[in-house]
């Protein structure tokens, strides 16, 4: 991957990061990855380039097992791991 690829994306002080600590920050993560997909049009590769740097804490802890034990896997799937995970009930009867 160029690195004009990656200078398409936004400048990761400017990206959503997350650490597993938020009540509602997974959703927060999740949308805020969804916008640098549409807004910046980058193929999905690209966002999970930084996956490394965007989970932070508990967050990247768990990404890192699931990572190894998982491999390469779609946004989509890591969307549904994140709110298996993360996601209390609270935030499942707000939806």
């Amino acid at each position: 991957m160029g690195q004009a690829l990656l200078k398409e994306l936004p400048k990761l002080k400017e990206c959503p990061y997350f650490s597993g600590e938020g009540e509602s920050e997974n959703m927060e993560f999740i949308r805020g990855i969804d916008m640098i997909k549409e807004d910046y049009d980058s193929p999905e590769r690209l966002v999970k380039a930084r996956f490394n740097t965007f989970f932070t804490k508990y967050a990247h802890e768990w990404y890192i097992k699931l990572r190894q034990a998982d491999g390469h896997q779609s946004w989509a799937w890591w969307k549904t791991q994140i709110i298996n995970k993360w996601a209390n009930n609270a935030w499942r009867f707000k939806v």
